[in-house]
């Protein structure tokens, strides 16, 4: 994999899409351009440019010439990182006040009881998910399981979750996480154990899924992202049903048996070294 293609793949991870990452790449390597040359350079349309100029322009990420012709520059990298991550926690921030919205709007009406049934919906983004999950992360009394991939190792660390789980954890609450440790997150998993949850490795469980307080449960029905963005579409079950989340917690305990230890995990990555490209 060359520089480029690593330098691409980050940009991606940090939730920018394929176009963006490169567009944004080439303005970076050689300055300020026109879209034409842009669509001669990456092999595309201008009108295919324009769109992702406009993206990148609302991210923070490229800013346009007030003469004419329009020329577009890349802001400097941790400008550019610095002003999409800030566009995603305000995402999340509007979501969160629509939420507290919608609650004291309920308390002025007079709704009907739920009836003893269990609930089930579908989650289809992982905006989605950390909007349903913060809520109820606020609300844990007892405990919180989870087992989970890589990846929602660095979601839990850029989009708040980590920091609910402190508060949780300062109330007397308690988190157990097992997750398939990798060399590139061991740092979110650190700033996880920072934080007092309990973490334990086991190499490719294949299981994704949370339960709250064993009453409430979130499981994945494909958890597979290219990327790390608040849009990147996922699918799991949401659902208040007991029982199903008293199975979750006895598979969870299951598998929390047979791991080892984050740190033990971690010494041997260190020692291995990071993975050859």
């Amino acid at each position: 994999m060359t520089s480029d293609d690593e330098f691409t793949r980050r940009l991606i991870g940090f939730g920018l899409s394929e176009k963006e990452a490169l567009l944004y790449l080439h303005l970076l390597k050689y300055g300020p351009k026109t879209p034409s040359p842009l669509a001669k350079s990456l092999h595309t349309y201008r009108e295919d440019i324009h769109r992702t100029l406009t993206s990148l322009i609302e991210k923070g990420m490229v800013r346009p010439s007030l003469d004419a012709p329009t020329v577009y520059a890349a802001t400097d990298l941790d400008t550019a990182l610095a002003s999409a991550l800030q566009k995603q926690q305000s995402e999340l921030r509007e979501m969160e006040e629509r939420r507290r919205e919608l609650q004291e709007l309920s308390q002025q009406q007079r709704f009907r009881p739920p009836e003893e049934v269990s609930t089930f919906k579908i989650i289809k983004s992982i905006k989605e998910l950390i909007a349903v999950s913060m809520p109820l992360l606020d609300s844990l009394q007892e405990e919180w399981l989870v087992a989970a991939p890589a990846y929602l190792t660095v979601v839990a660390s850029l989009f708040g979750v980590n920091e609910a789980v402190h508060e949780f954890i300062k109330r007397g609450g308690k988190v157990r996480a097992i997750i398939d440790i990798s060399y590139q997150v061991i740092e979110p998993v650190r700033e996880m154990i920072s934080i007092s949850e309990e973490v334990r490795h086991i190499d490719e469980h294949g299981l994704v899924f949370v339960v709250f307080d064993r009453k409430i449960s979130i499981s994945a029905i494909n958890a597979e992202v290219k990327r790390i963005s608040l849009n990147e579409p996922v699918s799991g079950l949401w659902t208040d049903d007991p029982t199903y989340a008293q199975y979750l917690a006895s598979t969870f305990e299951m598998i929390w048996r047979q791991s080892i230890p984050a740190e033990q995990r971690i010494e041997e990555l260190l020692r291995q070294g990071p993975p050859q490209a």
